[in-house]
């Protein structure tokens, strides 16, 4: 049993689903019998879909594209690579060229000194600062 408060007073209701979307609340007030119909909430499904949409929208823009186009703006810097070029690689090795192959590059790193290394490594070009 639910209480209902009508002019103040709490007065005995019930409640009880009738059909899918339809509630019928019954109130009893000095005898009287009041009935009152009403639609319940529809369901938030289509507020969800939008939501998870929107996320995923965010999600792309955001987070995928901006990589996808540092991936492939690196894959370009890896296969533009030619004899005298300076580069870094991934652990932290200053070098210039010496030999490009298809898979992996020939670094020299001081005099007399040459690194084998795979194109997947290089980092990116030194900067001015360095």
């Amino acid at each position: 049993m639910n209480l209902l408060f009508i002019d103040g007073e709490v007065v005995e209701a019930a409640t009880e689903t009738i059909a899918n979307d339809e509630i019928i609340t019954i109130a009893e007030e000095n005898g009287d019998i009041a009935q009152t119909t009403a639609q319940a909430a529809p369901a938030a499904g289509g507020s969800f879909w939008i939501m998870i949409i929107a996320m995923i929208a965010i999600m792309y823009f955001f987070m995928w594209r901006p990589e996808s186009k540092r991936r492939k703006q690196m894959e370009n810097f890896r296969n533009g690579l030619k004899k005298g070029d300076k580069i870094i690689t991934a652990g932290g090795i200053y070098g210039t060229v010496k030999e490009v192959h298809d898979t992996y590059l020939l670094i020299e790193v001081d005099s007399n000194v040459t690194l084998r290394i795979d194109k997947n490594m290089v980092a990116g070009a030194p900067t001015q600062n360095a």
